[in-house]
């Protein structure tokens, strides 16, 4: 049987990586759409599977899903997707988990490394003046981290492989997550922290590894940079709207933040409006070498992308081949329509 699976906003043109990855009895639809509207409802109707980036699959989109049997958003977070609503619907969602685990793990500890050492700020002060920049001083992040306590927030896959690159620099690992099983620290050797304040009051890095959802929107906000140790670095590579950047940046005036390292943003890409971003285009003394920016790209290599694309499909093409179901996010709310 044929199965027919619709990429409403897929940014690449070519499906030849999805194709090679289930064969030619399946047909691939890339609409490159942005918006719901830009697509007939007849491919909506008509479809399989869907394998979404960003477009939102809530209550206007899920209406029109006649045949639709799973929807696979290609990424580890969820937040696009009305789970509750597709559980309703008796339609799975599930996410890709795996594919860029070492990548986003590798770019928290980038981060870290990048305001320790101060390789970044350095080499932007160089390019300024090469002869007066000849100095250390321009690092104006530089701690020892043999010691120092890498603060977790989330220990999931990626939240894991960061604590454990940072374990392999001697630091001490700390982390905070609710949701995972009591006894979970004894098997990795990290210390358990009960309470989130608890974690940010003894971290001297804190690291952000958690999905997005009602609990996490806005965890650090004002009431949680007063918690934090003074002179801590705050990297976040997980979902911009888990951070108020506007506490952020009185974070980093107060020098309650030493350094403040976000691959992602409230609002993407990112805009000046945002009283953080503006401040780091500023570029005044006081802020210089203490911020990175990067365009939430911690998951990319060319060997995640193709992992990522490749999972996706399958895991879409197996349930509807066979009903083999994996990562399903929304199984709860499946479980109340049954």
């Amino acid at each position: 049987m044929a199965f027919t699976i619709l990429y409403p906003d897929a940014k690449h043109r070519s499906l030849d990586v999805e194709i090679e990855a289930v064969g030619q009895d399946v047909t691939l639809v890339n609409a490159r759409k942005n918006r719901f509207e830009e697509i007939e409802p007849g491919v909506w109707q008509s479809c399989d599977a869907i394998v979404v980036s960003r477009l939102p699959i809530d209550a206007s989109v899920i209406a029109h899903l006649k045949r639709c049997r799973i929807i696979v958003r290609n990424g580890v977070g969820f937040d696009v997707l009305d789970l509750k609503g597709l559980g309703e619907a008796g339609i799975p969602a599930c996410n890709i988990p795996d594919y860029g685990t070492t990548e986003v793990a590798d770019s928290a500890i980038a981060m870290m490394l990048a305001f320790a050492r101060g390789t970044a700020a350095m080499d932007a002060a160089l390019r300024t003046d090469l002869s007066a920049n000849w100095t250390h001083e321009r690092n104006v992040t530089a701690r020892r981290l043999r010691g120092a306590t890498f603060g977790v927030i989330g220990l999931g896959r990626i939240g894991t492989a960061a604590a454990l690159r940072a374990r392999a620099f001697g630091m001490n690992v700390v982390f905070y997550d609710p949701l995972l099983p009591g006894g979970a620290e004894l098997g990795l050797g990290f210390t358990r922290a009960r309470t989130l304040h608890a974690l940010l009051g003894q971290a001297d890095v804190i690291d952000i590894h958690t999905p997005l959802n009602e609990q996490t929107r806005n965890m650090i906000d004002a009431v949680a940079l007063a918690a934090i140790k003074p002179g801590a670095y705050l990297i976040n590579t997980a979902r911009g709207p888990i951070c108020d950047t506007a506490a952020l940046l009185e974070g980093l005036r107060s020098g309650r933040l030493l350094a403040v390292g976000l691959d992602v943003l409230p609002k993407e890409p990112g805009q000046a409006a945002d009283p953080l971003v503006a401040a780091w285009q500023a570029n005044e003394p006081w802020i210089r070498g203490r911020v990175l920016l990067n365009p939430h790209s911690a998951f990319f290599s060319p060997d995640a992308y193709i992992d990522q694309r490749t999972k996706a499909v399958q895991t879409a093409y197996h349930y509807l081949r066979d009903g083999s179901l994996v990562n399903c996010v929304n199984s709860e709310f499946l479980a109340r329509r049954r």
